[in-house]
C-alpha cells in the first residue's frame, strides 16, 4: 500500500484511513455529510494525490493524443484544458482522463490512480509516431480546493488573479511560496474551485499555508467519501463504477466528448453505435420512496423482470432523497420513466431524471 507524501499528516488530523486503488487514503474526518456540506457552501481540501499524471510531449504529441483519445486534443489553446476518454478495441473505456496543454510541443494527461499502469501501457502501445512520454505520477502531489469560497480563500496565496482562470484552464504560477506550480479551474465537485499539482516535496508546505489562508473561511479538510457524494449529485461518471473497459461512450452518455472529426481507435464502431443507437443507455434516477440505492443492486420493470444494475447510489446529503446512475434497456432511458430499485425484498419506486441531481 502507497502512502501519498501527507498521509501521516492525515493520520495526525484524526483521518478513517482506508486502501484505495492501492494507496492509503483518507476516507472520512468528521463525516461524510458535514464534509459534504463544507465544500457544497463553503470550501474544503481533498489530498488527490493518487492520481496518475502522465507528460507527452515533442513535435508529435498531439498525433498521439488525438489517436488514443475520443475529444478533440486539436481544439486546445496554451493554458487550456479537456475532459476525454480513451476507447478500447472492444467498445469499451480504457479510462477517463483530463488533458492539459502546457505548450504545442507539452501536454499532461491526468488519469485515474488504479489504472495508471493500464493506461501507460495503452498509450505506449500506440505510439508508434514517436511522442515523448514521461510517467511523473510518483513525483507530483494533486489537491483539490473546492467549493464556492475557494477563490476568495486562496486568492492571499498567489499574485495570480484567481477570478480570471476559467473553468477547464489553469496557469502555471508561483501559489503558496512554490514556483512551477498547476493552478486549474477544474474539480470533481460542482461546487467551483481549483486543482492544485505540485512536487511532492513542496506539497506539506503548501497544505499548511492553504490552511492558513482558509482559516478565516471556515476550510476543512475532506475525505474520499464526500467526494463521491459530491461527484454523485453532479452525476460525473466514476471509473470502475459506471464506465469501465465493457461500456461505450455512446452507452455512457459521454458523446459530447466524442468528436467523430477525427480518427481514433476503435472509431467506427463508436460511430456506428451513435447514428443507430445501443441496446442500453446509463441513466440518472431518484427514488420515489424510502431507500438509498447500492452499487450493483438490481433495477426491475413493473413486473420485477431485472433490467439493469446500479452503477452507483447514495443518500444524497444536498437533497435528502436516494439518487443513483444505473444502466438500463434504451426503452426506459426517457427522462419520467419508472423504473424499481430491488432493495432486500422490497421493489422500492424511482424516477429517470435528467442531470444534474443537484442544481444550485
Amino acid at each position: 500500500m502507497k502512502d501519498t507524501a501527507l498521509s501521516k499528516i492525515h493520520e495526525a488530523l484524526g483521518a478513517k484511513m482506508v486502501p484505495f486503488a492501492g494507496y492509503n487514503m483518507p476516507v472520512q474526518y468528521e463525516g461524510v455529510n458535514v464534509e459534504h456540506e463544507t465544500v457544497r457552501n463553503g470550501v474544503g481540501v481533498f489530498d488527490v494525490s493518487h492520481m496518475g499524471e502522465f507528460v507527452i510531449s515533442g513535435p508529435n504529441a498531439l498525433a498521439l493524443i488525438q489517436k488514443i483519445a475520443t475529444n478533440d486534443a486539436s481544439k486546445l489553446k496554451d493554458g487550456k484544458a479537456q475532459y476525454s476518454c480513451m476507447p478500447n478495441n472492444d467498445g469499451g473505456i480504457v479510462d477517463d482522463l483530463i488533458i492539459y496543454r502546457v505548450n504545442e510541443e507539452k501536454y499532461i494527461l491526468v488519469v485515474n490512480a488504479s489504472n495508471i499502469e493500464k493506461d501507460w501501457n495503452w498509450i505506449s502501445s500506440h505510439n508508434d509516431v514517436g511522442a515523448e512520454m514521461k510517467d511523473v505520477s510518483d513525483n507530483y502531489s494533486l489537491l483539490a480546493i473546492q467549493g464556492p469560497k475557494a477563490v476568495e480563500a486562496m486568492q492571499s496565496l498567489t499574485e495570480v488573479d484567481l477570478t480570471n482562470i476559467k473553468y477547464y484552464t489553469f496557469q502555471i504560477a508561483k501559489f503558496a511560496g512554490v514556483e512551477n506550480v498547476i493552478v486549474s479551474a477544474t474539480g470533481y465537485t460542482g461546487s467551483g474551485g481549483f486543482e492544485i499539482y505540485c512536487k511532492n516535496e513542496d506539497v506539506a508546505e503548501v497544505w499548511d499555508k492553504v490552511f492558513e489562508a482558509g482559516e478565516d473561511f471556515g476550510i476543512k479538510p475532506i475525505g474520499l467519501a464526500a467526494r463521491d457524494t459530491l461527484r454523485l449529485e453532479m452525476g460525473y461518471c466514476l471509473y470502475g463504477n459506471d464506465i469501465d473497459d465493457t461500456t461505450s461512450p455512446i452507452e455512457a452518455g459521454l458523446g459530447w466528448i466524442t468528436k467523430f472529426t477525427k480518427d481514433f481507435v476503435n472509431r467506427e464502431a463508436i460511430e456506428a453505435q451513435k447514428r443507430t443507437g445501443t441496446e442500453r443507455r446509463l441513466v440518472a434516477f431518484e427514488m420515489q420512496d424510502r431507500g438509498i440505492p447500492r452499487q450493483g443492486y438490481d433495477i426491475v420493470d413493473g413486473n420485477g423482470n431485472i433490467i439493469g444494475n446500479v452503477t452507483s447510489g447514495t443518500m444524497s446529503p444536498s437533497m435528502k432523497i436516494g439518487i443513483g446512475l444505473g444502466y438500463v434497456p434504451t426503452v426506459f432511458k426517457d427522462v419520467g420513466s419508472n423504473i424499481y430499485i430491488q432493495i432486500r425484498k422490497n421493489r422500492v419506486p424511482a424516477k429517470v431524471v435528467k442531470l444534474p441531481f443537484y442544481k444550485k
